[in-house]
């Protein structure tokens, strides 16, 4: 019994090895990308990901200082 606790967590950590490193080679993303860096932070060059891939959502109308404001009664 002792020997099953021992091999139980340790076959389901190789299983999502396994699992994790099969993810990774269906990607299917030959050119990963790099980060380079532009004025004020950081820019995605390459990879694999376009632009209509990421939703973005719209910002909140009006000033955040004044919704927080408006919130706090």
């Amino acid at each position: 019994m002792t020997r099953s606790r021992i091999l139980a967590p340790l076959m389901a950590a190789v299983a999502l090895v396994g699992v994790a490193l099969a993810t990774v080679r269906g990607a299917g993303c030959d050119d990963p990308g790099y980060l380079a860096p532009v004025d004020g932070g950081y820019e995605l060059v390459g990879g694999c990901v376009a632009a209509g891939d990421l939703l973005v959502s719209e910002p909140p109308a009006g000033d955040p200082a004044q919704t927080a404001d408006a919130e706090r009664g």
